[in-house]
């Protein structure tokens, strides 16, 4: 009992050390900018050494893209749970509801300002952002292989993240706050499914 206490107690420091230095790192970016921010000054903010910082995170790269791994886990597992007669638009709906909207955090809006700003963030986003399609795509594929082949499934994920990502481009662009960006990206999102939606229809008719 008293070791799971222990380990229960390591883990929880662990998680508030983390946070700690994701907030005080989006913190600094915005302050003195991510090029100019070094990983001693991230680490300080979380009272540990430069050392202990890598054991945390590879890059200050990572931090940014901090939740990367949690929003894709997170809709790759609801795609592996497609329900009984849900088709593909509804289950790409569910998973937009239950995993892109309600992991959404406050730090999302900066973030975004962020990676636009920095080249390197940019490039690395991209690289992200293609490896989520390519995995979405083929997890829908395998949720509705009657439905649809492989090429189908990638069609229908990119049409739907892209979507979503030029509507937050157009919005941010005229100067949205956060909510009306958000709304913008549920806008999108709808926009997207219609069209799935009434493609699927006119499959089956």
């Amino acid at each position: 009992m008293e070791n799971e206490l222990e380990l229960g107690m390591r883990e929880r420091k662990k998680l508030r050390t983390r946070k700690a230095l994701i907030g005080g790192a989006l913190r600094l970016f915005h302050d003195k900018g991510f090029d100019e921010t070094t990983v001693a000054e991230i680490a300080a903010t979380a009272d540990i050494s430069t050392r202990t910082f890598f054991s945390y995170f590879e890059s200050k790269d990572d931090i940014v893209f901090y939740d990367y791994r949690a929003r894709l886990a997170r809709s790759l597992e609801l795609l592996n749970q497609r329900r009984p007669g849900e088709g593909a638009g509804q289950l790409l709906r569910r998973v937009l509801e239950q995993s892109v909207f309600q992991l959404a955090d406050e730090t999302d809006f900066d973030r975004a300002r962020l990676i636009d700003s920095v080249p390197a963030l940019r490039a690395r986003e991209l690289h992200l952002l293609f490896d989520t399609q390519r995995r979405l795509a083929h997890a829908l594929h395998r949720a509705c292989p009657a439905e649809l082949d492989l090429v189908e499934a990638a069609a229908m994920v990119g049409a739907l993240v892209g979507a979503i990502k030029m509507a937050i481009a157009a919005s941010r662009g005229r100067g949205d706050d956060p909510q009306a960006t958000q709304e913008a990206m549920r806008r999108a999102g709808d926009l997207a499914l219609a069209g799935l939606d009434s493609r699927n229809r006119s499959t089956v008719d």
